[in-house]
Parts: C-alpha cells; sequence; structure tokens
C-alpha cells in the first residue's frame, strides 16, 4: 500500500515528521499569488447556495480540461492548498473550479444549514452546473481532508451512474472512518488539533446564527469543548441523524469503497497526525480505487526536498498530475 509508482515523497530535512509536516503545510510561506477568481452562485434544492470560484486560463477552449476542487473542515477556497493548486493546474490550461462547501468561505452568510461530511448531493449539484458552464468537457473532482470524504461519498453513492462530467476522483489526507478519528483526537497528540477544529466551527456557528435568523440559533453558554461533542450537539440533529454515533457511522466510506466504479486515488501518509491510515487496510475496494500511502508527509503537508518537482510542494503537483491524466 505504500507509494511505488509515484514520484517518492521525501520530506525537508528541516521538516520531519507529522507534526511539523502538516504546521509546515499551513505556516511555511510562499509566492503571494493573485486571486482574480470568477464568482458563480449554485442554488441548491433547499434554498441554500454554494459559492463556487472559477480560474479559467485565457486558453482554454471548450472540450479541455476542468477541475472541482473541495477543501477540508476548517478550510475554504482561499486555503493554501486550493490556491497553490488552482494556480498550478491553470498554468496546465486546466479551468479550475474551488468550491466553498455549505456555509463556508464566500459563502457562510449564503447557507442556513453547515457543511457536513455526508452533504455529496451538494457536489453533485455543483458538477452538474459546471457540465452546463463547459459541455463536454471532462471534470476532475479533487477533495482535500474533509473534502475528500464528502467525494468518496459521491462516489459510493454514484455506483455506476454518471454525474456531469465526471471522469475521476482524488482524495487527499481523506478519513474513510470518522470513528477511527475521532479516537485519533481522543489520544495523545490529538488534543490541540481536537480544540483547533472545534474552535473553528464553534465561531462559524455563531456567525451564522447571528447573520441570519432562520439558521439555527446557538445558546453560547453550552460551547462545546470537543469536536465530537460539537457533532453531537450541531453536526448530526441538523443533518438528520439520531445521534453522533450514527453520523459518523453513516458518513464514513470505508466500508464502501468496494462500490466506487469512477476512477479514484486516495492518497494519505502513514504519519498523518490527524486520520488514521489504518482503517484504508481493513476496508475492501473495487479495482476503480487505488490507495497509495507514503510514509511521511503529515496532514497535508508533503513539503519536500527540492529537486523532485518545481517547488517543494509535493502533494500540489500529485493533484496537477492525477487533474491532467483524467
Amino acid at each position: 500500500m505504500f507509494a511505488a509508482d509515484l514520484p517518492k515523497f521525501e520530506p525537508h530535512p528541516l521538516v520531519r515528521g507529522g507534526h511539523a509536516q502538516t504546521l509546515a503545510g499551513v505556516y511555511l510561506p510562499g509566492p503571494r499569488l493573485a486571486d482574480c477568481a470568477r464568482q458563480h452562485r449554485v442554488l441548491l434544492d433547499d434554498g441554500d447556495q454554494i459559492v463556487l470560484h472559477e480560474d479559467r486560463p485565457p486558453a482554454w477552449r471548450p472540450g479541455d480540461r476542468t477541475c472541482l476542487m473541495m477543501h477540508g473542515l476548517a478550510g475554504s477556497f482561499q486555503s493554501g492548498y486550493m490556491r497553490r493548486a488552482a494556480h498550478k493546474l491553470a498554468a496546465r490550461g486546466v479551468r479550475v473550479f474551488r468550491m466553498d462547501l455549505r456555509g463556508c468561505g464566500a459563502g457562510e452568510r449564503l447557507a442556513r444549514l453547515p457543511m457536513h461530511s455526508g452533504r455529496w448531493a451538494d457536489t453533485a449539484a455543483v458538477l452538474e452546473y459546471i457540465a452546463q458552464q463547459a459541455p463536454g468537457s471532462p471534470t476532475a473532482l479533487v477533495g482535500f481532508s474533509l473534502g475528500g470524504t464528502i467525494a468518496l461519498n459521491l462516489a459510493v453513492e454514484l455506483g455506476a451512474a454518471r454525474c456531469g462530467n465526471l471522469s475521476g476522483l482524488m482524495a487527499v489526507c481523506a478519513p474513510v472512518d470518522l470513528h477511527a478519528v475521532k479516537r485519533r483526537f481522543d489520544a495523545p497528540g490529538g488534543r490541540p488539533y481536537d480544540l483547533h477544529f472545534v474552535h473553528q466551527l464553534w465561531r462559524k456557528t455563531r456567525q451564522r446564527a447571528a447573520a441570519r435568523p432562520d439558521a439555527p440559533q446557538v445558546d453560547r453558554a453550552r460551547r462545546p469543548r470537543r469536536l465530537g461533542h460539537y457533532d453531537a450537539m450541531f453536526t448530526a440533529p441538523l443533518a438528520g441523524y439520531q445521534s453522533v454515533d450514527d453520523y459518523y457511522t453513516a458518513t464514513s466510506p470505508g466500508p464502501r469503497l468496494a462500490d466506487i466504479r469512477v476512477p479514484t486515488l486516495i492518497l494519505a501518509a502513514a504519519d498523518d497526525p490527524v486520520v488514521p491510515i489504518e482503517p484504508l487496510a481493513k476496508n475492501r475496494t473495487s479495482d476503480a480505487v487505488r490507495i497509495v500511502v507514503t510514509r511521511h508527509g503529515g496532514h497535508l503537508g508533503y513539503v519536500g526536498r527540492a529537486g523532485i518537482d518545481p517547488d517543494r510542494r509535493w502533494m500540489d503537483w500529485r493533484v496537477v498530475d492525477w487533474a491532467t491524466a483524467h
């Protein structure tokens, strides 16, 4: 299951270990990238809206490749990995759509309900919208972290059916077992990540409640202290699940990876401090699914040695490779 035919990832000598890679992936400075994306709004069946950010190369023509990218739990279209990959793909002639998950980024006030790992129908609606904007153009779907989980759930639900012009799927550091992530956060070393995510989600929940009277309101005195508490208080009931355990079980794609028929690459790191890789080995997959686990890389880190790719962001270039091949 370890990477064999991908270019080998060799961590930067000063950035070793999963925690260091994860932090470097976020905070390591890079080139200042101009963001001149065009915004699109996609209306969903329940009245909420999704915002897309389109980076269209000047030379792009109908029939050329497109790519839809989805961020992780506390991210948005402005997340570093989203901006970097979009910039690199556009330079290769790919028309890129960065999706703000429901209630995130530029769409924070356009949604009454929050995103969660089971909202694969939102992605399906966006893929259909992109097919209308670019008929005949194949669309590669790339999901990072929780965005990857949503993408995998979409592929599971689709089976052999088509959705827009979807041609392939790449999930990077994506949880396939949410119970395992909770156990990781409960273990030594997981607490700082747990605190980070619950803080970000609680802030967004309060902002949504203040901005939209029709959004679920919150009791500020009942602030959740753990991500599991937040999911039990808000995510599971608002999404219609009976309990947080029901939510985690229903939206974990691992046990159903064998149902996927669209070409899929799952990329993970053995030293990821957020997402355990053990569930990837436990679950059966279809022939359409390929799993690649690198020994190092952290969670969306992959800051490598010089000389392998045009810059040190190994993960970005594997996204470019995948999206330009599917």
